[in-house]
């Protein structure tokens, strides 16, 4: 499916998911301004999932509200439901990566809640949440 300017679409980016607006067709891609977060990013390298041992230890923050991205065109979809707030869907995607972490006692789950906590008390608080 094809979207033009003012579309609202959900996208995948890296590891995290979001909801923004096509801003332009850009050939193989199209720029995106996020407008909401589905899914908060995984933590961690990567490359090496599961890992912590002989990696370094990605910090991965969510893309910030408005934050423009050229996202390739098959990683876009349709979103027809109402936009959410950026503030509440960054919420709700911690919040859900964090329950998802504290299911497992892994080393590798210590340290990405370790690390998602870290954003939300540091990064996350000054930038959104006054």
């Amino acid at each position: 499916m094809a979207f033009t300017a003012g579309d609202i679409v959900r996208v995948k980016y890296n590891s995290g998911k979001y909801i923004g607006e096509v801003l332009e067709d850009r050939g193989e891609r199209y720029l995106v301004k996020v407008h909401a977060v589905v899914k908060h990013p995984m933590q961690g390298d990567l490359h090496n999932p599961g890992e912590t041992e002989g990696v370094f230890f990605h910090e991965r923050k969510a893309l910030a509200h408005y934050e423009k991205i050229n996202v390739v065109k098959s990683a876009a979809e349709a979103f027809h439901e109402e936009l959410p707030d950026y503030r509440t869907s960054l919420q709700n995607a911690i919040d859900t990566l964090k329950e998802q972490l504290s299911k497992k006692d892994t080393e590798f789950n210590k340290a990405s809640l370790k690390q998602v906590e870290y954003l939300e008390q540091n990064d996350y608080t000054k930038s959104y949440y006054h």
